[in-house]
């Protein structure tokens, strides 16, 4: 049987870590602007969105920013992709948790 980890590239597991990273700063971002309304007013970047627009271009940055800073650092590499895809998971897990609110609204 082919060893999967060795096979995978320092890229694509990149790629996997950092939308993790996206979802848990979406959902930092939601439950921040929830409980401060300061950091609500300041992610009003369209009037016409609110501070949707604010929250999803927060998310977009770090991801697009992980994502480059890991590809940098991991590139070519083998990486072991189940502890990256498990990883990325937990950070997915807790982004989504952060945009309910019945979480959002215990703060």
């Amino acid at each position: 049987m082919k060893n999967v980890e060795a096979s995978v590239t320092g890229s694509a597991a990149a790629a996997i870590l950092a939308a993790g990273l996206g979802c848990l700063a979406l959902g930092l971002t939601t439950t921040m602007a929830e409980a401060i309304p300061a950091v609500n007013e300041a992610l009003v970047f369209s009037t016409a969105v609110g501070a949707l627009s604010g929250k999803t271009t927060v998310a977009l940055i770090f991801w697009i920013m992980g994502w480059v800073a890991l590809d940098v650092k991991w590139k070519n590499a083998p990486k072991d992709v189940h502890k990256v895809f498990l990883g990325s998971l937990l950070l997915i897990f807790f982004g989504f948790l952060g945009t309910f609110p019945l979480f959002f609204e215990l703060f």
